[in-house]
């Protein structure tokens, strides 16, 4: 390993990727430790010493005393003035970016998640709730057009300017064919994502540490969904 400023633990997932994608998009040379949640590693006493929550994604900045930094929203935050990236230096657009930042932290990314969970891991387990699944899709969709309303004068969620607001919230509303969530008659939606379809780096961004296409609705969907299904066996609760 090298004494890279940041070290960034972390797996396939949509939290995941937003710091591998900041970091790709940025060009910052990094460090990686892929989370095994197969071995259940994120719950290992040595990485709940750094992110007490037990999840992914976690940053060390070498350069800052072993600063530690977890919970995805608050690690692009840091990158972003770390670095002086995707990050608007004026008051209100930075104001802007953040608040675009906890639309997905507090929405997109929780609703998103339980449509998934329900979906394509409670329900490969034998436990489909029809409630559930309903109340998460609708809500996703409804969030996913507030998106689009939004983008109908913009290239960007922030104006014209890539910022931390779509790193966070691209992995996440790009997988809403994993949510089983349509986006039909959504077109400026649509339009934000063939942008950023369109950034290598981002794209490169989604083969770390393992990509997972599947989660965009390509390569072999059946058997990712049985391997992700089987990873949470676990965390489906019965009565």
């Amino acid at each position: 390993m090298t004494n890279r400023d940041i070290h960034l633990f972390t797996a396939s997932t949509m939290n995941g990727w937003k710091p591998v994608i900041f970091l790709e998009e940025a060009g910052v040379e990094y460090d990686l430790t892929y989370i095994d949640f197969s071995k259940k590693e994120q719950k290992a006493p040595e990485y709940i010493k750094l992110n007490p929550n037990g999840r992914i994604p976690t940053i060390v900045d070498r350069s800052n005393n072993d600063f530690v930094v977890f919970e995805s929203g608050a690690i692009l935050w840091y990158l972003a003035e770390k670095y002086g990236k995707f990050l608007p230096s004026d008051p209100n657009e930075k104001s802007r970016t953040l608040q675009w930042l906890m639309f997905q932290m507090a929405g997109i990314g929780p609703m998103m998640g339980q449509a998934m969970y329900f979906q394509r891991i409670a329900a490969k387990q034998g436990h489909e709730d029809e409630f559930a699944i309903r109340r998460y899709v609708d809500e996703s969709r409804r969030l996913l057009e507030v998106l689009n309303t939004h983008l109908q004068d913009r290239q960007y969620l922030v104006n014209d300017e890539f910022t931390i607001a779509d790193i966070a919230t691209y992995p996440w509303a790009r997988a809403y064919y994993w949510a089983k969530v349509s986006v039909e008659g959504l077109p400026h939606l649509q339009a934000w994502f063939d942008l950023i379809d369109k950034r290598e780096a981002t794209q490169r961004a989604l083969s770390i540490p393992k990509p997972y296409w599947a989660f965009f609705g390509k390569g072999d969907i059946e058997a990712v969904e049985r391997e992700n299904a089987a990873r949470f066996k676990s965390d489906v609760k019965t009565t």
